[in-house]
């Protein structure tokens, strides 16, 4: 169903002001995009280091799982694995960056004494410690990277919504209020232009009826 437009120069005047408006909305938007995309470069070159400390951590981990393995077997491996379990407590609050909400992870230093851990230091070697203390290591990172992969998706949900406004701004609402402004300055002036023809009669007609 069409706009009813009333072409009079109110009407005009206050589509020329949506116009105006629209556009101003239209580049703060663009501000706000580009700011926002270079914040997720920034979050994205960290997530890409976090990730690659992830993996070198994960490694040298896993190495010391397999060198524990070997020389002190599987059972004493998972008879410390099974005693030294405990909780991850972590709290997830709220932060902002450019104005949009994101997870920020609290917890405590993952990383545990030799004492803290619950298992038998008797029973153990070095080596089984040296497993835990670098699956610890690993767990901090986890949270770290989790954390930056949260912080990266709201920045690209919220850079994905803002480019849909700038969108519909630019290629919907703008040509339409312009469209609108160029209809009404048309019929506008083609009235003035009959007016001033109606007004040529008349005063031809006084000529006349003068002479």
């Amino acid at each position: 169903m069409a706009e009813k437009i009333s072409p009079t120069r109110l009407q005009l005047l206050a589509i020329k002001t949506q116009i105006a408006l629209a556009q101003q909305g239209r580049d703060l938007l663009k501000e706000k995009r580009k700011a926002m995309m270079q914040e997720f470069m920034g979050a994205a070159a960290v997530l890409i280091e976090k990730g690659e400390a992830l993996e070198r951590s994960a490694a040298v981990a896993r190495r010391a799982l397999a060198l524990a393995d070997a020389f002190d077997g599987d059972q004493a491996v998972n008879s410390a694995s099974f005693a030294a379990r405990g909780e991850a407590s972590i709290a997830i609050d709220r932060g902002h960056v450019m104005g949009v909400p994101v997870p920020k992870f609290e917890h405590k230093n993952f990383s545990r004494s030799l004492m803290a851990r619950g298992y038998s230091l008797i029973g153990t070697s070095a080596r089984i410690d040296e497993v835990a203390r670098r699956f610890e290591e690993e767990l901090n990172v986890v949270v770290e990277v989790a954390e930056r992969e949260a912080t990266l998706r709201r920045l690209a949900a919220e850079i994905q919504r803002t480019s849909r406004r700038v969108n519909a701004l630019e290629h919907v609402t703008l040509p339409r209020l312009l469209a609108q402004s160029r209809l009404i300055g048309m019929i506008l002036e083609e009235r003035e232009r009959e007016d001033l023809f109606r007004l040529k009669r008349v005063k031809q007609k006084i000529y006349q009826r003068k002479y």
